[in-house]
């Protein structure tokens, strides 16, 4: 009789395990991106125009004039910034969980689309709205959210970019952080503080209302995954608000009074 050899158990992790842990992925990703985001404030702010004058491009062309170049780094760069989930995912299984410990799977679809629409509506008027007037108060780069040449890659290319965003911001800042903080039992509210700051952190080198927006979403978005257990609902709004954020500027700019 053949017997089959029992699975190893999923290591138990220390505290100091997790905190380095959560060091190392932040470093490599979002957290890294922080530290950048300061400087470039820092920067802006010690340049001769005011803040109001500079602009804060979000995605632009990486290879004018050379469009499959172009296209060619859009999709590596995107690549590259959506890397971080993989490891994050990897980390999880080597502790015995996966992606749907953090609610980031496809047993919901109904609800968590719907969840993300309507979120995605009020945080997305509410972010246009806020950053109007720190745009209008000089407290904020211009920021552009798209400058891509008029190719037919354009737009699927701004769509992938969301969808970067979404998957790369609420995977690690709202689920995984926030998951793994209260593996090492911190207070929720102590947790969704550091989210939520950290989130406003990599947005500095729009200007202060670029942090502070994020700030804002940050504990509305690191709430409600404390509250559903679930990634995904924040992922399709996150993906959307930048989608229609990117497609939107794209089609409406130099047609309308209102837009920077």
């Amino acid at each position: 009789m053949t017997l089959t050899p029992e699975a190893p158990e999923a290591p138990v992790l220390s505290r100091r395990l997790l905190t380095a842990e959560i060091w190392v992925v932040f470093a490599l990703s979002l957290g890294a991106s922080g530290v950048s985001a300061l400087l470039q404030l820092i920067a802006s702010l010690t340049a001769p125009k005011p803040l109001g004058r500079q602009k804060a491009l979000l995605v632009g062309s990486l290879a004018p004039g050379r469009p499959w170049i172009d296209l060619a780094f859009q999709l590596l760069n995107i690549a590259i910034a959506v890397a971080p989930v993989a490891l994050v995912a990897y980390l999880l299984v080597r502790s015995g969980e996966s992606l749907a410990t953090l609610g980031v799977d496809r047993t919901r679809p109904v609800r968590d689309t719907v969840r993300g629409a309507v979120l995605a509506a009020v945080i997305g008027g509410g972010g246009l709205a806020l950053y109007l007037i720190a745009y209008h108060a000089g407290a904020n780069l211009t920021v552009v959210p798209a400058q891509l040449p008029p190719v037919w890659w354009r737009i699927p290319v701004l769509l992938l970019a969301a969808a970067q965003n979404g998957v790369l911001e609420e995977v690690l800042v709202a689920g995984y952080l926030l998951h793994r903080l209260s593996q090492l039992g911190w207070r929720p509210g102590r947790a969704l503080t550091v989210s939520a700051l950290l989130r406003g952190s990599y947005h500095l080198y729009q200007g202060f209302g670029g942090f502070a927006g994020n700030v804002v979403m940050g504990v509305i978005f690191g709430r409600l995954y404390q509250r559903w257990g679930r990634a995904t609902p924040l992922i399709v709004a996150h993906t959307l608000i930048d989608g229609v954020t990117f497609v939107g500027y794209t089609l409406l700019h130099g047609h309308v009074s209102w837009l920077p």
